[in-house]
């Protein structure tokens, strides 16, 4: 096999450089054009709540199942070990600010980003190919106010009201393990839980953290079906980068909020 020479080798590279520009520049516009347009009030409330049924309550089963047994694995984890240094009534403080500060926001992400946002992608790739959206655009209707629009709002809305409550449901089921099972002073658990969570250090911190990744995971669900190719191949392709590149992007901006917040940066 002929190797590549070092001239081919910076083409290649200069190539991928310019064609992910390329497509940083077209989401961005994308992003822009669907939040700066909007259609009229009542129709667009009307779509908004429609698409926070879909995108928000639907994802709710599988937030609180999965809130509700990260909760308990934590409380039983954190007892096997805080019990070793007699430091058990400690549960908790544990489970609460791990919840609000990490596991809340970004198991919220992951999993929104493999539940709506696949859908989202699948749900609009489907309609550019089976041309919806260029009826639309025939008709004097811009899909971007009247399809793009309502959905990405209603990620953005819901995605931080879906890592609350999964916040508050693996506290809960932490609380379950830790008093019911475990035997800890309910007194202790919830007071040393009152004493150690602050509202600006980790609640409101786990809130913003909710916000951009809801911000983000929606913005590459939307446009990965928005630019995808029309065919089945193609929607099947952008849903498999939508969970992917949302996942990746959870992840990785979970650590730089995390050193921004609470790295002393």
């Amino acid at each position: 096999m002929r190797k590549s020479s070092p001239l081919e080798r910076i083409r290649l590279l200069g190539r991928s450089g310019i064609d992910v520009v390329q497509v940083l520049g077209r989401s961005s516009l994308f992003l822009l054009s669907s939040l700066f347009g909007r259609s009229g009030l009542r129709n667009g409330f009307q779509l908004l709540v429609r698409q926070l049924y879909s995108v928000g309550v639907l994802s709710l089963p599988i937030i609180v199942v999965a809130g509700l047994f990260i909760g308990m694995v934590l409380a039983l984890q954190g007892f096997n070990i805080l019990s070793s240094y007699g430091s058990e009534q400690a549960v908790g403080q544990m489970v609460a600010l791990t919840l609000l500060r990490e596991l809340g926001p970004v198991v919220t992400g992951l999993l929104f980003a493999g539940r709506a946002g696949s859908a989202l992608t699948a749900e609009i790739g489907n309609m550019k190919s089976t041309e919806q959206l260029s009826s639309l655009e025939m008709i004097g209707v811009d899909p971007l106010k009247y399809i793009i629009a309502p959905r990405l709002w209603a990620g953005f809305i819901s995605m931080p009201l879906l890592a609350t409550i999964f916040s508050v449901v693996g506290i809960w089921g932490g609380a379950m393990v830790a008093v019911d099972w475990l035997g800890v002073y309910d007194g202790s658990f919830w007071s040393n839980m009152q004493n150690s969570v602050e509202f600006t250090e980790d609640v409101l911190n786990g809130v913003i953290k909710s916000v951009v990744f809801a911000f983000v995971v929606t913005w590459i669900a939307v446009f990965q079906g928005y630019d995808c190719e029309p065919t089945s191949e193609g929607i099947s392709r952008a849903t498999t980068k939508t969970v992917v590149y949302a996942s990746l992007a959870v992840l990785g901006l979970d650590f730089i909020l995390t050193a921004l917040m609470f790295g002393d940066l």
